[in-house]
Order: structure tokens, then C-alpha cells, then sequence
């Protein structure tokens, strides 16, 4: 289960929760623009726009679970079992498997826009990595710092919405997310009025009233309602600091603590948090263990390289003592 936001101050910011029961040896990985992309049924891409993100390498090939491309454009995959379906090869279209889409389209793409275009003529297919990694689940969003997109192959095709919450989350399918807002119409962060009864002089007795019906638990439906009040509400300053900090603690509202999400037999929690200024290209995160914000700069390694560059996180938890 996981949560990707977009945000936007003076920059534009981002990133996601990964909540999993374990973890896949993940790592900040930088693929240089002449790293080649070697893809199932389409030609290999040795040239294209250099990308940071998190990957868990495998045979030396990223397997992205989000990433921003040195233009700002960024996407990520969430988990969505039971609804995703992806299809047969089919002759006249890129074929694309699953594991290949987040470079496939940061290589290529500048914008939101431009991804489009290039969804109009794709299908996800039924190709695994390898007879060992079978196929995940997922549903993607793309975002730049102007529009956010999400797409979802299902059976009956590619489904592609436009999101204008900036926020995705897992099951159920996209269209339902949108549609479930409207249940939450009364939610403000203003102090409510009385709008029980004009016969009986009602009045709040706490702060944060307004809130009161916001969700609070794990499920994907509620962290979706939650992560989008919480973002659209957010108020933060525009220096890098104030923006990072914002942004940890939207995700922070909906993330994961270990214990209170049992899957067979392992605790869910959330792996790791990330928020990347996509204009900086500056990717941050946390994990679990280590609430203090590492990053690391895409423009600060060899982008006209032909070899990955990656980042083992930093799980140690990082204390300061000011005596």
C-alpha cells in the first residue's frame, strides 16, 4: 500500500510513501543519459533523459518504483491487485511491460503533455522481468508542475484520468478516489458553524473541528481522503527547508507504523518516504529507521555516462544531541 503526492510551492515537489512488510534491497539509483535501456519488444534506448529515483537493481537493470527525469517530469507505480490487467503484445503498438514504463516514459517525455502523446499509441503487456520477478499490480501517476495524470491498464484497456488532487493511492480504480471526495464536502479548516439546527446555539469546543469525519485509518480509500485534505490545505513557506518539511509531513499524515497492518504474518509499515524537487532535481527521502531527510543531487554525477549510479539508504537512525 502507498501514497504519491504532487506539490508545488516556488518549486515543484514530488514523491511518495512505499508501505510494504519488507523490503527489495532498494536504493537511489541515477541512470545517465546514455545508460541503455534494453526493453522486451521495443528498440533499446542508449540516449535518453537522465532520471533519479528509487530502484531495487537487478542484473544491473533499475527497477524504478518512482523517478524524475532531469526535465522535472515524474512518475511513480502503486500497488493495485486485483484491478490491474495487463494484455498481450499486439502488433502496431509499443508493447511495454510493466517494469519498463517509468523509463520508457521519463526517457523520452519533458511534460505531462508529451506523455500523452505517447500513451495514445502503448499498451502495458504480459511480459515479466524474469521467471523469478512475476508481474506486479500497479497503476502509475505522472506529474510535472503543472498537471498530473494517472494511468491504469485494465481489462477492457488503458484507462488514463486527469488528476487534478494530485494524489493516488491504491484500490479501488481512480474514478472511484475522485468520486468518494464528494462524501467529505462538509471537511474545512475553518472553525465550523452550526449547521445542525438553527433552535439549539451550538458551538465548537475545540480547535480542528472542522476536520471532524476526516479519516484516520489505513485503508487506500481513507489515505486517499486524508493525504488529499492534507495537501490541499497545506500552507508552507517557499525556501527549499519549509517546502522539504511540508511535504514529509503531508506524506507523514498517512504513513504506516509497524505493528498495525498484519500480511501474512509481517507487519506493513512504510519503507520509505521520498520528496523530489523535480526542478532541482534533488531527490530526499527517510525511512522507517532513520527519520533524518538524505539527498542526493542528479546533476551532481556524470549525466553523459553510460553507467548507473546508486545510493544504499542510509537506515540507521541519525540522533542530535544538543548537550
Amino acid at each position: 500500500m502507498c501514497t504519491a503526492i504532487s506539490y508545488k510551492t516556488r518549486n515543484h515537489y514530488f514523491g511518495r510513501n512505499l508501505d510494504l512488510e519488507h523490503r527489495y534491497q532498494e536504493a537511489v539509483t541515477i541512470s545517465p543519459r546514455n545508460y541503455p535501456f534494453v526493453y522486451k519488444t521495443v528498440k533499446t534506448n542508449d540516449n535518453h533523459f537522465a532520471m533519479i529515483g528509487m530502484a531495487s537493481v537487478i542484473n544491473n537493470y533499475p527497477l524504478y518504483y518512482e523517478a524524475t527525469n532531469e526535465h522535472g517530469l515524474s512518475m511513480a507505480g502503486l500497488n493495485f491487485p486485483g484491478n490491474a490487467e495487463y494484455l498481450p503484445p499486439r502488433k502496431g503498438l509499443n508493447n511495454i511491460a510493466p517494469f519498463e514504463f517509468i523509463p520508457w516514459v521519463l526517457g523520452q517525455c519533458k511534460t505531462v503533455e508529451e506523455s500523452r502523446v505517447l500513451l495514445s499509441n502503448m499498451r502495458l503487456v504480459n511480459i515479466p522481468f524474469s521467471n523469478e520477478l512475476p508481474l506486479s499490480p500497479l497503476h502509475w501517476m505522472i506529474s510535472d508542475s503543472k498537471e498530473s495524470l494517472v494511468v491504469e491498464p485494465m481489462e477492457s484497456g488503458l484507462k488514463i484520468y486527469d488528476n487534478p488532487v494530485g494524489v493516488l493511492t491504491n484500490n479501488p480504480p481512480f474514478d472511484y478516489h475522485l468520486y468518494n471526495l464528494c462524501n467529505y464536502l462538509n471537511l474545512t479548516h475553518e472553525v465550523p458553524v452550526n449547521r445542525f439546527t438553527n433552535r439549539i446555539d451550538l458551538k465548537p469546543y475545540s480547535r480542528g473541528m472542522g476536520s471532524i469525519g476526516l479519516p484516520g485509518d489505513l485503508s487506500s480509500s481513507s489515505r486517499f481522503i486524508k493525504a488529499s485534505f492534507v495537501k490541499l490545505n497545506s500552507v508552507s513557506g517557499n525556501s527549499e527547508e519549509e517546502s522539504i518539511s511540508q511535504f514529509f509531513h503531508i506524506l507523514g499524515s498517512v504513513a504506516q507504523q509497524q505493528g498495525c497492518v498484519k500480511v501474512n504474518g509481517e507487519y506493513e509499515k512504510t519503507v520509505y518516504s521520498s520528496c523530489c524537487n523535480t526542478d532541482k532535481g534533488i531527490y530526499y527521502y527517510t525511512t522507517y529507521e532513520n527519520s533524518q531527510i538524505s539527498g542526493i543531487n542528479l546533476f551532481h554525477v556524470n549525466l553523459d555516462s553510460n553507467e548507473l549510479t546508486t545510493f544504499p539508504l542510509i537506515t540507521q537512525q541519525n540522533i542530535y544531541f544538543a548537550n
